[in-house]
């Protein structure tokens, strides 16, 4: 099924979801979250890094999405618009655990090298987001910012609260850590 690509093609129906939602309608908010919830479970799990905490994040990216409905003016997708309430809803928490607490300068992960930097290509997708799952939560977010979603490292600096080296830092010992289990599973 096509999702809320743009407004031109939104069906009449989805369109209808929306209102409705924005109404308060049980039905519409419940049509709304069966469209969604299997992708921005998937957007939470990369960002947690486990099953419970990514639920906990969609229940609270949900509650987010119904209460800032009205804001969605029907330009654009509606899928990256509320894409960016679960990633900015997973980071929420993540500032609140101050997951780069313990972070190093980028100096000391540019030392890190490897020696096989094919061995990614070797990978598959579903592989890779599991070494991604377990990558500590500093990396991973970093990570899953910078390579998945497309953030600069100003902006996910200004995001988490941290500098633009410390960003660079976590986005470089993440992809040497992720280098590293491919190399030791292939």
């Amino acid at each position: 099924m096509q999702l809320f690509k743009d407004k031109k093609h939104l069906n009449s129906r989805e369109t209808e979801w929306i209102e409705g939602a924005k109404r308060g309608d049980r039905r519409s908010q419940k049509a709304i979250y069966d469209l969604l919830s299997a992708k921005m479970f998937a957007v939470c799990l990369r960002y947690m890094g486990d099953r419970d905490a990514a639920e906990d994040i969609l229940q609270d990216g949900f509650v987010t999405l119904f209460s800032k409905l009205d804001s969605y003016s029907g330009e654009g997708s509606f899928e990256g618009w509320a894409r960016k309430i679960f990633v900015n809803t997973a980071l929420m928490s993540l500032r609140k655990k101050d997951v780069l607490k313990n972070t190093e300068d980028v100096d000391a992960a540019w030392n890190i090298t490897s020696d096989d930097p094919t061995a990614i290509q070797r990978i598959g997708y579903k592989d890779l987001l599991k070494m991604i799952a377990v990558l500590p939560p500093g990396f991973r977010t970093v990570f899953n910012m910078y390579v998945i979603e497309g953030y600069s490292h100003k902006e996910i600096a200004e995001a988490l609260e941290i500098s633009e080296t410390t960003s660079r830092s976590q986005l470089q010992r993440a992809r040497v850590l992720l280098q590293t289990k491919i190399k030791e599973k292939y």
